[in-house]
């Protein structure tokens, strides 16, 4: 890749325009057109000089392949998609509020940290929030459980401090700084988790708002009479009809996001896969792993709950509802972007 950096000649400036544009969805996605697709890629080249060093040394912590392995998806993902963003604070005038909607290991945490570094090279302070450190404190969800047993896990619509979220949200988009946000020991209470020590930060520009049901939508009651296994009993039925009620108490969050991208697997099953693989890992390290019987009880416990093929596939192709898709194939690597 040092050729990149290094030879940028007038053939290889042609290449990356050519490339730029030869897909026309993700061209449209990412705002370049012939008109000012030299400038793009100027400015991409600048950024992608800059940020190398932390990437390389990102990568290196992050990830067991080479940091070259993922140059691809830096100059044609991440890259493009920071400077979006990027420019959307700036149209804005104020903080923006990006939601990030993704399940099980499509890869929202490690996109939220390499935008982070992008954004930290345009001059932007960057705010990385998940749904999961809104969850309700530890003595809370047990009473919760005790008015619900079927809430054996957290995670679903109805575990979350709703108000807390409002709360940090408004705070950013009104420019207030310092601001206290809340995060979550998931290991606290063996693994029951808790609310920790917040993080006081200042002059926020961006957040980066993710959550395997960020800005998802409550749908038709009556879609459950046939649904997809495992919503198969008229418990699960029942089930899944009360946690879309309860999404309805979401919506004023949703209503602080300024942009909503989707992590979309292309197979919603993948999320098994991809869970079984990340604990065969946590036990091969020596830490503690679920077996796979009982991540296949944990990923259906959450299908029951906002299945994907009710609540993200319809989302996914409403234009109004949803801002850019990323599809995911099985293997990790991104598809169609549009």
């Amino acid at each position: 890749m040092s050729w990149w950096l290094d030879n940028a000649d007038a053939t290889w400036q042609q290449q990356a325009k050519a490339a730029a544009l030869a897909d026309t969805s993700v061209a449209q996605a990412f705002g370049i057109t012939p008109t000012n697709v030299d400038e793009m890629i100027q400015k991409r080249s600048h950024l992608l000089k800059s940020v190398l060093p932390n990437f390389y040394q990102f990568c290196q912590i992050k990830f067991s392949v080479p940091p070259e392995a993922m140059l691809g998806i830096l100059w044609d993902l991440w890259l493009p998609l920071g400077m979006k963003i990027a420019s959307q604070r700036q149209e804005l005038g104020r903080p923006l509020i990006q939601g990030i909607l993704g399940g099980q290991g499509t890869g929202k945490t490690t996109m939220c940290q390499v935008l982070g570094l992008i954004l930290q090279e345009l001059g932007y302070c960057t705010l990385s929030l998940s749904l999961d450190d809104l969850y309700k404190t530890y003595s809370d969800r047990l009473a919760l459980t005790q008015q619900d047993p079927r809430l054996i896990w957290r995670g679903p619509p109805g575990t979350h401090d709703i108000d807390i979220g409002l709360q940090v949200l408004d705070q950013i988009r009104q420019c207030q700084s310092p601001v206290s946000v809340p995060r979550f020991d998931k290991s606290a209470y063996n693994g029951a988790g808790d609310r920790t020590t917040p993080e006081i930060v200042q002059d926020v520009d961006i957040v980066l708002f993710e959550g395997w049901f960020v800005g998802v939508q409550p749908i038709t009651p009556d879609v459950f009479d046939h649904a997809p296994p495992p919503i198969v009993t008229e418990e699960d039925q029942a089930f899944a009809r009360d946690l879309n009620e309860q999404l309805k108490n979401y919506l004023p969050l949703w209503e602080r996001l300024d942009s909503l991208m989707v992590l979309y697997p292309i197979d919603y099953r993948c999320s098994l896969e991809w869970r079984q693989q990340a604990e065969q890992q946590m036990i091969a390290a020596g830490k503690p792993g679920m077996s796979n019987s009982q991540i296949h009880d944990f990923v259906n416990y959450f299908w029951r709950s906002l299945h994907p093929e009710l609540f993200i596939t319809p989302l996914v192709k409403s234009p109004s509802a949803v801002d850019l898709v990323i599809e995911i194939h099985p293997d990790h690597s991104i598809g169609a972007i549009y």
